[in-house]
């Protein structure tokens, strides 16, 4: 991408490169990719940490599943206040900010048995919530390195840029589990447990340090390569943040892509959270045969997010791709269960150490799954890329914030109502719903396009120029 590039905001000011004469863009992309990367890496590291270590505290599954959902919790409630504040106080400390806490975060949790009985606690659940609840809030600054997209780069060329931010997250979600594994595996337990006899070295314990260590060094990264964007600097107001989301859903194009925004989190947090239950019960799946199937998941969304994106938004435009992403996941989600059943009786070959019939399972899954994973980015990136769109340059952050918040309320209850499904209703349920869900989105999506195409607000491919969002779309990001 050219650094020369830039153009006026949608309220008329200067922003993108051209008001950024001293960021370096291809640096500050790079810098926000591993910022991003790296918290996304921390926090996959302990996806098969969390619920067994709150068991070897005494928990029972249910207060387990807490200590997941807090997580969300909290990211659901500060992201919109980070994003604020970076729209007020800037963009790079509110990252540096949060990446630090989130290096403390992950240090309580590695030392929770050793604090809990610091302050008196039973045992060291609390400490375990706790640096939960402030890894959650930390992992907030997702809205601000996407307001520093919108900051750096063109309109036409911002859901490039998105597009690296998602293939980040797919990347930190693919090689996070890995990592953790190899944490906790014997060989690396022993050897840090002999170089520092005196930490507390476990299979839990040993992980949430290697993410604390990888984020502290993100941290210096960050504060020795990260600039300070040129941005449009706003007073704000005391608005709450629950005043803040119910403007934006009053303002027409906003509220759409708000709404839009949860009910695509929640229904693809509901696939995600009983993918692993389908496969174990249908196709006897244990760790291994799962995260060969979620890293090829991965691998389709980065790519997509990472290098198809670009060029498809050029000939397309985001309406269009967010339309189609949509539609794509409504029809697929509900057939993952079958195709997994179904797959079953397919005799193929034996591979990599599974039978005929769970080869064949896999291919089913994966002929589904392929265009699922396409979905699932094409939609993830272009809505985003049509908040930035919307919002007005002095506002990125706050309204990067409340969609953020939204998705990650979705994240809070998707899994737990998905669970119930599954469980009380039958195994299938959970993915039919995920995709009858879609499709709302896709008519409330495709009324935005037409409503865009008529008004002459369609964002145009980068070789005629962007469109400028009409003052009723401006939003308060908010304030």
């Amino acid at each position: 991408m050219s650094g020369s590039r830039g153009g006026a905001g949608p309220d008329g000011t200067e922003s993108g490169p051209d008001a950024n004469t001293d960021v370096d863009q291809g640096r500050a992309l790079a810098t926000l990719f591993l910022v991003v990367f790296v918290d996304l890496l921390g926090f996959g590291i302990l996806i098969p940490v969390i619920p067994l270590y709150a068991l070897s505290f005494g928990a029972n599954e249910f207060v387990g599943s807490l200590l997941v959902a807090v997580y969300s919790l909290f990211q659901f409630v500060f992201a919109p206040l980070l994003g604020r504040l970076s729209d007020e106080r800037g963009r790079r400390p509110v990252i540096l900010i949060s990446l630090f806490g989130s290096t403390l975060a992950w240090t309580l949790f590695g030392l929770a048995g050793e604090l809990g009985s610091l302050v008196g606690a039973a045992n060291g659940l609390v400490i375990l919530f706790l640096a939960r609840a402030l890894a959650g809030a930390m992992g907030g600054n997702i809205a601000t390195a996407q307001a520093y997209i919108a900051d750096i780069t063109p309109p036409e060329e911002r859901a490039r840029g998105l597009g690296l931010l998602g293939a980040a997250f797919g990347l930190g979600f693919i090689f996070g589990p890995a990592i953790g594994g190899l944490a906790a595996s014997g060989p690396a337990l022993d050897t840090v447990g002999a170089l520092v006899p005196w930490a507390p070295i476990t299979e839990f314990t040993l992980p949430s340090f290697v993410a604390a260590a990888l984020t502290a060094v993100n941290l210096v990264v960050a504060a020795v390569v990260l600039p300070e964007p040129d941005r449009t600097r706003s007073e704000t107001g005391d608005q709450s943040r629950i005043e803040a989301l119910v403007g934006a859903l009053r303002t027409p194009a906003l509220g759409v892509l708000v709404v839009s925004f949860f009910v695509a989190s929640f229904a693809f947090s509901a696939f995600e959270s009983q993918f692993i239950f389908l496969t174990n019960d249908l196709l006897a799946f244990g760790t291994a045969e799962n995260a060969l199937l979620l890293t090829y998941f991965g691998v389709v969304i980065a790519v997509v997010q990472g290098g198809l994106v670009g060029p498809l938004t050029d000939r397309f435009g985001e309406y269009r791709l967010a339309v189609t992403g949509a539609t794509v996941q409504f029809v697929t989600l509900g057939l993952v269960p079958f195709a997994a059943d179904w797959g079953r009786s397919l005799e193929l070959v034996a591979f990599a150490g599974l039978e005929p019939w769970q080869t064949g399972a896999s291919v089913a899954l994966a002929l589904v799954a392929t265009p699922l994973a396409f979905g699932n980015a094409l939609t993830n990136v272009s809505l985003n890329a049509l908040v930035s769109r919307t919002a007005s340059a002095e506002t990125q952050g706050g309204a990067f914030g409340l969609t953020q918040s939204a998705g990650s309320l979705a994240r809070t209850v998707g899994p737990a109502l998905a669970g119930a499904l599954y469980s009380g209703v039958g195994f299938w349920t959970p993915f039919v719903v995920a995709g009858v869900l879609f499709g709302p989105v896709v008519v409330l999506l495709g009324r935005l396009e037409r409503d865009a195409l008529v008004t002459g607000d369609e964002p145009a491919s980068a070789s005629t120029g962007p469109a400028e969002p009409s003052d009723s779309e401006h939003v308060s990001g908010g304030r």
